[in-house]
C-alpha cells in the first residue's frame, strides 16, 4: 500500500511530503534527546485574570528555564528525574513544584494561577507584559524595540482585542489616533485611512502579505493588529504614505488548550467560534492550530443581510534546534448585502429613515478568498537569522445590484439602472530577509538585507448596466418595484498582470547607549500590463509600461534613559499613475516626501506608555489633467496629464496605554490632520481633500475586580470622536479649456460625532460571559464615498459572547 502524504507548497512550487519529512526529521532529533531530557509544559494564569506573559519557569539548581508567552503557556526541555521548578512573577507569589521528568516523554502541569504577594502590592507599579514601545512588530521585519525606531507604531494585543469584543478591523481602530474609516462603499469593505492618504488592499497585510481588503478581514483569528504608521516603502515598495496595518493571526502551540464560544447580538446575530491548538501526537516536532468561526446576521437596513464562513489552520514544524517551518492558511467565503446607503439629493444627505435600503431584494455580493503562506525561518547564530517566506492569496467576488443612487430628482425619485461587477485575483509573494547583529569598533550594528519579488494577476469582466425600474427615495411606496433579477450582457474583460521586484538594506547604528542611526534604501522594479477585450466588437488593445524607484530612509534616535527617546527622520514613498504624459508615453510615478518627528516614553517604570508624533507629507508630482491654455498642452493627446499639482498633508498624534495596574488598563489617543491642495490647476488651493477629519480622539478605560467575591468581574468604557470631514466632489474652478467654470460638483459636509461603547464580563474558571452595549448613545453619522455611497452607522446594539477555555 502506498504511503500517503502531505503536499504543501513552499515559495511557487516547491513542495515538501510533509508528514514523512516531519517524522523523520523528529525520529533523528529524538535519538539524541530521549535518552537523557523530557519536555514540561503548562499554563499559567495570574489572579487579576490579566495575561501571564514573561512568567518566570525556572529548574532550581540549574541554568534551565523559559518564560511563559503572550497567553501564559510555556514549554521547557528538561534532564530526567525530580525537580523542583520554581514560577515566579513580580508581584505575586512564587510557586516551587516537585515533578518528575522522563526520558523522551512530556509532563503538562495542570493550569497554575499565582496569588498577589500583598507584602510588595504597595511598592509594584509594573504588572503584565511589554509595553508597546518594547514589544517588536512583525511587520517591522528587524527584531528592534518600536523606543529604538524613528516612527509612530501601536500595536493591539489579543487581550484587548477580546476585552473591547472586537468584530471587525474597524473596531479596532477605537485605540489607534489617526487610523480612521474613510468610506463604507456598498457596505461591503471598510476603507481606512491614516494621514490624509488611504489604505487600500497594498497597503494592508496579513502575516506580512499583502491582503485584499475588498472582504472584511475575519478578527476572531487574530493575535494582534499592528500599525506602522508614515512611509513604509523601504520594507514594502509603493505603499501609500500614511501607513501599513499588518493583521497577525494566532500561532500554533505545542501546549494543548483552546476555546469554543458564541457571540449573539442585535438584529439576529449568530457566530460560534472554536479555536483549538496542541502537539499533533504528542510530537515535540509538530504543532497546530485551527481557528473557525460561522456568521448569520441580518441588518439594521431593512433587507440587508450577511453569511460568512472563515477557517484559518495552521502548522509549525521544528525542523532542528535552529529552523523553524510554520504553514499557514485560511479560506473566508462572505455572502451579503450590497448597500449603498439612503442617497443624496443634489449634494444634501436626505432625511429619510436610518433603516432604508434602495437596493432590490435580489442583490448580492459573494467573495471567495484563500491565502497560504510558508515562513522557514534558520537561525544562523544568536545574533543572525534567515527567514525566507512564500505567500499565495486568491480572491474572488461577484457582485450583481442596482446602480448606486446617482441622479435623484429634487422630488425623491430615482431611475434605477441594474450592473454587475467580478474581480478574479491572484498574487503571489516570494521574499527572502537576512537580519543580524555586529559590531565595528564603537559601534553597534543591527542590519536587515532583503529580495521580494511578487505578482498580480487580475482579472475583471464587466457588464453593460440595463434600465430597471423608477423608484423614489423619500416614499417606496410611491411606485411599485421590480422583482425580477435582469439578465446582464458582459461589455468587457480586462486583464492586468502586475510584475514587481525589490531589494532594499538597513542598518540601526547604535553610537554608543544614547544615540541610533537609521539608515537605508530601497530599490523597486514594477512593470505594470494591461489587456482589454471589448465584447461588442471583439477589439483588442493592450499596453505595458515600466516603472522604478528608490525609496531611502534617513533616521535619528536620541536617548537620554533607557526608557525614553527623541526622534527624527526623512523617508519618502511613491505611487503609480495610470495616466499618459503630453507625448502619449506612461506618466511616471509620483513621489513623496515625509519628515516625521517624535518623542517616546515609558513612564512609570514601564506601567504607562505616551507617545507624540508629529509629521508633514508632500506629494509635489500630484498628477493633474494639462489645461487647454497651458503651454505645456499637445492637442494629439488631450488627456495628457502632468506632475504639477501637490497636496500636503501634516498633523499630530498622541498614543498612550498602560498596563495592567491593580486591575485597571488605560488606552488613549488623539490625532489632528490637515491634508490639502498646496497647487492645482483645477481645485482651491488650500481646500481640504474629502474623508479626512481634522481630529480624532479615543479613550478606552477597563477596570477587573481581583478580589472579593466579585473577583473575576470587568467593565469597560470606550469613547471614539471623529472630527467634520466631507463627502461629495471637490468642486473645480476651472474646465479642462482653463477657463473658470460653474460647477455642479459640491462637497457633502459630514459633522463630527462621539459614540461611546459600554462592556461588563464575568469569568469564572473556565467560562467567561462579556456583555457589549455598542453606540450608548445612539448616535446617528455617516460614512460616505463620493456623492453615492452615503451609509449610516450602526445604531445602538447589544452583543453577548460566552467562551469557555478548552
Amino acid at each position: 500500500m502506498a504511503t500517503r502524504f502531505l503536499s504543501i507548497p513552499l515559495l511557487f512550487g516547491l513542495s515538501l511530503p510533509l508528514t514523512t519529512w516531519a517524522q523523520a526529521t523528529s525520529h533523528a532529533a529524538a535519538r539524541h534527546v530521549q535518552q537523557e531530557t523530557g519536555t514540561l509544559t503548562g499554563r499559567i494564569q495570574l489572579a487579576d485574570e490579566q495575561a501571564a506573559e514573561s512568567v518566570s519557569v525556572l529548574v532550581k539548581g540549574t541554568s534551565l528555564g523559559t518564560t511563559t508567552d503572550a497567553e501564559g503557556n510555556f514549554r521547557l526541555q528538561a534532564p530526567a528525574g525530580w525537580l523542583t521548578v520554581a514560577v515566579t512573577h513580580v508581584g505575586y507569589v512564587t510557586q516551587l513544584l516537585t515533578v518528575q521528568i522522563k526520558a523522551g516523554e512530556a509532563v503538562t502541569l495542570p493550569p497554575l494561577t499565582l496569588a498577589k504577594d500583598q507584602r510588595q502590592l504597595s511598592e509594584v507599579t509594573v504588572m503584565g507584559n511589554r509595553t508597546i514601545n518594547e514589544k517588536p512588530v512583525a511587520a517591522g521585519k528587524l527584531p528592534v524595540r518600536p523606543l529604538d525606531l524613528p516612527q509612530s507604531i501601536v500595536t493591539i494585543d489579543q487581550r484587548v482585542l477580546e476585552q473591547q469584543q472586537v468584530l471587525r478591523v474597524s473596531d479596532a481602530l477605537a485605540n489607534v489616533s489617526g487610523v480612521y474609516v474613510m468610506g463604507t462603499t456598498g457596505g461591503t469593505q471598510e476603507e481606512l485611512a491614516s494621514r490624509g492618504f488611504s489604505m487600500g488592499s497594498n497597503n494592508t497585510f496579513k502575516n506580512g502579505v499583502r491582503y485584499n481588503n475588498g472582504a472584511l478581514p475575519e478578527a476572531t483569528a487574530l493575535e494582534s493588529f499592528e500599525v506602522m504608521k508614515g512611509s513604509n516603502a523601504i520594507l514594502y515598495g509603493n505603499v501609500a504614505a500614511g501607513g501599513i496595518i499588518n493583521l497577525v493571526t494566532k500561532k500554533p502551540r505545542f501546549q494543548q488548550g483552546g476555546q469554543v464560544g458564541m457571540r449573539v447580538g442585535s438584529y439576529d446575530f449568530y457566530k460560534p467560534f472554536v479555536d483549538v491548538y496542541g502537539a499533533v501526537n504528542n510530537s515535540e516536532h509538530v504543532a497546530y492550530r485551527v481557528n473557525a468561526t460561522y456568521e448569520n446576521a441580518r441588518s439594521f437596513r431593512q433587507g440587508v443581510s450577511s453569511n460568512r464562513f472563515y477557517v484559518n489552520p495552521s502548522l509549525l514544524f521544528k525542523v532542528g534546534q535552529k529552523t523553524d517551518l510554520l504553514v499557514e492558511g485560511d479560506y473566508l467565503h462572505d455572502e451579503r448585502t450590497p448597500d449603498y446607503g439612503i442617497g443624496t439629493i443634489n449634494y444634501r444627505i436626505v432625511d429619510v429613515p436610518r433603516s432604508r435600503f434602495l437596493g432590490p431584494k435580489w442583490a448580492y455580493n459573494n467573495t471567495d478568498q484563500t491565502s497560504l503562506t510558508t515562513t522557514l525561518t534558520h537561525r544562523l547564530s544568536d545574533t543572525w537569522q534567515v527567514r525566507l517566506l512564500g505567500g499565495y492569496q486568491g480572491y474572488d467576488n461577484d457582485q450583481r445590484s442596482t446602480s448606486r443612487p446617482i441622479g435623484v430628482l429634487e422630488n425623491g425619485d430615482w431611475s434605477r439602472s441594474a450592473q454587475g461587477s467580478q474581480t478574479m485575483q491572484d498574487y503571489f509573494l516570494g521574499e527572502l530577509d537576512v537580519t543580524g547583529k555586529f559590531k565595528t569598533f564603537f559601534l553597534g550594528h543591527a542590519v536587515l538585507v532583503g529580495l521580494d519579488a511578487d505578482k498580480y494577476n487580475t482579472t475583471t469582466p464587466s457588464y453593460t448596466a440595463v434600465a430597471y425600474d423608477k423608484i423614489n427615495i423619500l416614499d417606496l411606496d410611491k411606485y411599485k418595484q421590480r422583482a425580477d433579477m435582469p439578465a446582464l450582457s458582459l461589455a468587457s474583460r480586462n486583464h492586468t498582470p502586475i510584475r514587481r521586484v525589490g531589494a532594499y538594506v538597513q542598518d540601526l547604528i547604535s553610537v554608543g547607549e544614547k544615540v541610533k542611526v537609521l539608515a537605508g534604501v530601497r530599490y523597486t522594479y514594477q512593470e505594470t500590463g494591461t489587456k482589454s477585450l471589448a465584447y461588442k466588437d471583439y477589439s483588442i488593445t493592450q499596453s505595458k509600461r515600466y516603472d522604478d524607484a528608490f525609496s531611502p530612509r534617513l533616521g535619528l534616535v536620541y536617548q537620554p534613559i533607557k526608557t525614553s527617546s527623541v526622534f527624527a527622520s526623512y523617508s519618502n514613498s511613491f505611487v503609480l499613475n495610470t495616466g499618459i504624459d503630453r507625448n502619449g508615453g506612461a506618466l511616471p510615478p509620483s513621489t513623496l516626501n515625509q519628515f516625521e518627528v517624535g518623542v517616546k516614553n515609558d513612564l512609570f517604570n514601564g506601567a504607562l506608555s505616551a507617545n507624540v508624533t508629529a509629521y508633514h507629507i508632500v506629494n509635489d508630482g500630484q498628477a493633474q489633467t494639462i489645461l487647454q491654455n497651458s503651454p505645456s498642452f499637445n492637442s494629439d493627446f488631450p488627456n495628457a496629464q502632468e506632475l504639477a499639482g501637490e497636496v500636503t498633508s501634516k498633523g499630530l498624534e498622541v498614543d498612550i496605554l498602560s498596563k495592567p495596574y491593580q486591575g485597571w488598563s488605560l488606552i488613549g489617543g488623539y490625532s489632528y490632520n490637515h491634508t490639502s491642495y498646496t497647487k492645482s490647476n483645477i481645485y482651491e488651493v488650500g481646500s481640504l481633500l474629502r474623508y479626512n477629519p481634522n481630529h480624532t480622539a479615543n479613550l478606552s478605560l477597563f477596570y477587573t475586580l481581583d478580589h472579593s467575591i466579585l473577583r473575576g468581574l470587568q467593565a469597560g468604557f470606550t469613547a471614539y470622536y471623529v472630527g467634520e470631514r466631507q463627502a461629495g466632489r471637490s468642486t473645480r474652478q476651472v474646465g479642462s479649456n482653463g477657463q473658470p467654470i460653474n460647477d455642479t460638483f459640491k462637497l457633502i459636509p459630514l459633522s463630527s460625532y462621539t459614540q461611546f461603547d459600554a462592556s461588563v464580563g464575568y469569568a469564572y474558571q473556565r467560562l467567561t460571559l462579556r456583555l457589549k452595549l455598542s453606540n450608548l448613545l445612539d448616535k446617528l453619522s455617516y460614512n460616505a464615498h463620493d456623492d453615492n455611497s452615503i451609509n449610516p452607522i450602526a445604531p445602538r446594539q447589544l452583543a453577548a459572547t460566552l467562551t469557555y477555555q478548552l
